[in-house]
């Protein structure tokens, strides 16, 4: 029996099958997947680093690129904005979960197909939102470098700005876990320098799973169901007459 290559993704070969289910032909398909740019698609990206990390700079750089980015930190506050007096629900936004705010978030910026999504969580690994993202961009500077920009910022003491520190997961922990790093105890030319190749990474083209999670995937995932469907039952009333 001849083999019959199908190069894609497993929805094109889930569709070869049903037509030849409906052809009546005795066809062996054999899965080839293909390394293609796929356009439309969706990345969310984890964007974390401690308290005076620079982790904002990055974020702006972000923006000034024209990738969207959530800031779960502004979403808690609008949130609490709208009416509600229970200072816990900041806390529970960054729990173990997407919060509602973050994914109506997530889901407009899906809806209006953007392909590179990035989520802004100070307590990325503490809240474990980073099961939600991939990859992991973690700004990370050293100890010294951090005291003394929190207390030039805070205007506070530095035994104060160490234990505000000390009360977050270390940098260096934070760094073990990530997929980039960009480290920031340098100058604000080396910090561009590092944000263009960690740019380069993040703009890659996506996998396919990516692609199954993007606006374009779900409708191809979708037609694909229809059409397999409606095959289906058009052979089954053929074999009934």
């Amino acid at each position: 029996m001849a083999v019959t290559k199908v190069y894609g993704s497993t929805i094109s070969i889930a569709t070869m099958r049903v037509f030849a289910c409906h052809y009546e032909k005795e066809l062996e398909f054999e899965f080839v997947p293909v390394d293609m740019q796929l356009t439309d698609g969706m990345r969310i990206e984890g964007l974390a680093g401690g308290i005076s990390s620079g982790k904002s700079t990055v974020s702006n750089l972000f923006k000034s690129h024209d990738f969207p980015v959530v800031d779960t930190d502004l979403v808690a506050r609008d949130v609490l904005k709208k009416g509600t007096e229970k200072p816990q629900l900041f806390s529970r936004l960054l729990a173990p979960y997407i919060s509602s705010g973050i994914f109506w978030e997530i889901l407009k910026l899906w809806m209006k197909g953007f392909k590179v999504i990035v989520l802004d969580v100070p307590l990325l690994f503490e809240a474990k939102m980073f099961k939600w993202t991939k990859p992991i961009i973690v700004v990370w500077v050293d100890q010294e470098t951090q005291i003394r920009l929190l207390v030039e910022i805070d205007r506070i003491g530095e035994e104060d700005a160490r234990n505000r520190i000390n009360a977050q997961m270390p940098m260096d922990l934070e760094r073990s876990r990530a997929d980039r790093v960009i480290d920031n105890s340098g100058s604000l030319d080396d910090l561009n320098g590092q944000f263009k190749n960690v740019l380069f990474e993040v703009s890659k083209p996506l996998t396919w799973t990516e692609f199954g999670l993007s606006r374009q995937g779900a409708t191809s995932a979708l037609v694909s169901v229809i059409l397999g469907v409606l095959l289906c039952t058009k052979s089954c009333n053929s074999d009934g007459l």
